[in-house]
């Protein structure tokens, strides 16, 4: 199987690597992110899944271009499947997430908090009486702090991020406008092919003039939520998960055969694997309606990415 399980390239300058992406700082002010297959979950890297990263660069792509007229954003170039050039921002310290139901899993998600009793969250109120997976009468942003430290996330109205200096107003307005009008489109586009687009995580950054510009990806598997449409109002009335793009078959796998966070992490089977790659690339073809081409050019990809950065080298 073809993989990209790394990047590190030492002709680049300033490397960083995260848990799925590598990144290089170029002394003009870009930035280069290269994203790997690299699957992480609990913490750890899991294993690698097969065109993963480049489903995800190319993902993220599709609704650059299709957002571009509504909120400007960090992308540069693409000089390889896996690769963009970004403008290197400052990046805001909240993470942004807007939500279209009353759904999720985290312990910061809507539905969770929900289920505790909660009705006031966010600086919004819900409703009593709704019910797992109900459509929210306008969508909503449930913004939190973004722990750069490794900590953990925790939940913010918009009046504690203006008083706690971590945005001022006209940044929340900003960046709030640009939330919603970018969920917006990704819901009118999402339901033209026939899905439903309910949650994603925005996150944002500001140049060196202090503009804020969209930063990391938009509207991909990985970042958002998506349900196929037509099961969804059968799986309301029986209360159940509409069908979506369910890539969480390697982590449900790990976490039945041990514990995913102090023990050695079993070998994953490579059927496994394999499903898992034809999921990310279903969604990819569902979500953009475009047929996925795996770049298998040059011997590995690891030799393609290179071959295309070499215009970069120091």
């Amino acid at each position: 199987m073809r993989i990209l399980q790394e990047a590190h390239f030492p002709e680049l300058p300033n490397y960083y690597r995260g848990k799925v992406r590598e990144n290089y700082d170029l002394p003009d002010g870009r930035r280069i992110i290269i994203s790997t297959d690299r699957l992480s979950a609990f913490d750890r890297i899991l294993t690698c899944i097969p065109y993963k990263g480049q489903v995800l660069t190319q993902t993220a792509r599709y609704w650059f271009e299709k957002t571009g007229d509504i909120c400007p954003n960090h992308v540069l170039d693409y000089p390889d499947p896996n690769v963009v050039i970004g403008e290197r921002l400052d990046i805001l310290p909240v993470e942004v997430v807007v939500r279209g139901y009353l759904a999720g899993t985290t312990g910061t998600s809507i539905l969770t908090l929900y289920r505790r009793g909660e009705r006031e969250m966010y600086g919004v109120r819900l409703p009593e009486g709704m019910r797992d997976n109900q459509k929210l009468d306008q969508p909503i942003i449930t913004p939190t702090s973004k722990a750069f430290d490794g900590g953990h996330d925790e939940p913010l109205t918009p009046a504690e991020i203006v008083s706690k200096g971590l945005l001022t107003q006209a940044q929340w307005d900003t960046l709030s406008r640009y939330a919603l009008a970018l969920f917006a489109r990704g819901q009118q586009m999402a339901a033209e092919r026939g899905l439903i687009l309910v949650d994603t995580k925005y996150e944002f950054g500001t140049d060196r003039n202090g503009a804020i510009k969209l930063a990391d990806e938009i509207h991909t598997p990985d970042s958002s939520r998506y349900w196929i449409a037509a099961t969804y109002d059968a799986a309301f009335q029986a209360g159940t998960r509409p069908e979506s793009f369910d890539k969480d078959f390697v982590r449900a796998w790990v976490a039945e055969r041990c514990d995913p966070y102090k023990d050695e992490i079993p070998e994953i089977p490579g059927q496994l694997v394999e499903d898992t790659s034809k999921v990310y690339i279903r969604a990819f073809e569902q979500i953009t309606g475009q047929t996925f081409v795996p770049d298998d050019s040059f011997a590995t990809p690891r030799d393609r990415v290179r071959a295309n950065l070499a215009p970069y080298f120091t």
